[in-house]
């Protein structure tokens, strides 16, 4: 058997670890699935277990290595933002790998805002709202104060993509996609790092920064091959959409959080957009992103859980509900945490009425990014692009726009892929690597 030339892409979600291998038509050959049961930092809070993600990796990376239908011509990475790995000189990690859910102690983010111009004017040159440890570079300010010693140790503060990048080529990098994603790190005004990050010692500690295409090269055993710098995840995502459609679009990229990205809206964050959690960031050419997010898919595990155990069902037959329009008449948005499921005469019918309620974040979600740069097409890719009922009701939102689910095999995964397109790959880019349904509107029912 002759070996076909691939691209091993690690992508690494907060749930699910997986590896894909993608040939030069980005058809998957190979995909492989793991979990990690989550441990506690020095508080007692849950975080990512560092130390079994990293040996996954020299695992997974001797397991592709040793087929012989396989020659690995590069490998690259994607992974969750707003985590930091604080390592040695040597590359080795001297903490844990906080949750980016973690309380953040108030008065420290409110003296860094108040040092620098103010909470108001430091979110808007930082393109994010205030989420506490969610905006990483905070993260990196606490470690400072509260773990000097730690601080002082470390080499350099990697995002996690940027960490997993560094075992498989060996070189430490940051990366725009990782330093744009609500991090408070970047100015987007001046387009560089904000003047805080030099003027509290923090500059210092974050490793150079290499294009988001850098070819790295790697090494494992005898074998050699290219290695990229790792995407944060929701830019990754992106990259298909961008060399496939030049007309303008919205993606909202839908997971646990539902990210609605405006590539082609670089209008400068308000205050009121910032208030509802409104954030820039930059795509992978490091061009600006205006972006809303919703904890939707969260929300959506939740409440599903509370229906099933409601009506004594399993959740797992939620997942291929029918739409029905009949039902749907009857309901009006609201807030379904708050919703008694007594007045539901059935779980099909609490269940529309749920996907109703996300729907409706989901637009007024939407519509935040929209404003002043409108667009004709909206993609939406991940779970809730496979639900029918969520399709069509986001069809119905948006009359005046094509609303199409869109298939792509793992996003993330094939976007760093791609973006190593040259380093590895001799066949031109394949066209259709993106599979669109469209839904059209029920005009039955007013939402709006």
């Amino acid at each position: 058997m002759q070996a076909i030339p691939v691209i091993v892409v690690f992508d690494v979600g907060k749930t699910n670890k997986k590896l894909f291998v993608f040939d030069e038509q980005y058809r998957i050959v190979l995909e492989r699935t793991a979990r990690f049961t989550e441990i506690t930092d020095e508080d007692g809070d849950a975080c990512e277990n560092l130390e079994s993600l990293t040996q996954s990796v020299y695992d997974s990376l001797h397991e592709v290595f040793e087929r012989k239908d396989f020659r690995i011509k590069a490998v690259n990475v994607s992974a969750y933002g707003a985590s930091l790995v604080y390592v040695d000189e040597h590359g080795k990690p001297l903490a844990p790998l906080y949750n980016y859910l973690k309380q953040y102690p108030a008065a420290l983010q409110q003296g860094l805002y108040n040092k620098y111009g103010g909470q108001d004017e430091f979110l808007r040159q930082t393109a994010s709202p205030a989420l506490g440890s969610l905006n990483s570079g905070l993260q990196l300010y606490r470690l400072k104060a509260e773990q000097p010693k730690v601080f002082n140790a470390m080499q350099y503060a990697l995002h996690l993509p940027q960490y997993i990048s560094s075992l498989i080529s060996g070189t430490r990098c940051s990366d725009i996609t990782s330093i744009g994603c609500h991090t408070a790190l970047w100015d987007f005004d001046r387009q560089a790092y904000h003047a805080w990050v030099k003027e509290e010692g923090l500059l210092e500690k974050l490793a150079p920064v290499l294009p988001s295409n850098k070819e790295l090269p790697g090494r494992y055993g005898k074998h050699t091959f290219m290695a990229g710098t790792g995407l944060h995840d929701s830019s990754a995502a992106l990259i298909p959409y961008l060399m496939q459609f030049p007309e303008p679009f919205v993606l909202i990229s839908t997971g646990t959080w539902c990210i609605s990205l405006n590539p082609f809206n670089d209008v400068p964050l308000s205050k009121e957009e910032l208030a509802q959690d409104c954030l820039c960031y930059l795509s992978y050419e490091g061009r600006p992103v205006k972006a809303s997010r919703l904890f939707a898919g969260n929300e959506h595990e939740q409440q599903v859980k509370r229906i099933a155990a409601h009506f004594n069902q399993h959740a797992v037959h939620y997942r291929s509900i029918p739409y029905d329009a009949r039902i749907m008449r009857t309901l009006k948005p609201g807030v379904f945490e708050q919703r008694d499921l007594d007045t539901f005469s059935s779980d099909v019918e609490a269940y529309h009425q749920l996907v109703l309620d996300i729907a409706a974040q989901q637009y007024h979600s939407t519509q935040l990014v929209l404003k002043d740069r409108p667009v004709k097409r909206i993609f939406v890719d991940g779970g809730f692009g496979k639900n029918e009922i969520y399709m069509h009701l986001l069809a119905s939102m948006f009359p005046d726009m094509e609303v199409y689910a869109a298939t792509i095999p793992q996003a993330t995964a094939l976007g760093a892929a791609l973006a190593l397109h040259a380093a590895w790959n001799s066949q031109p880019l394949p066209e259709g690597i993106i599979e669109l349904k469209r839904y059209k509107t029920d005009k039955q029912i007013t939402l709006y």
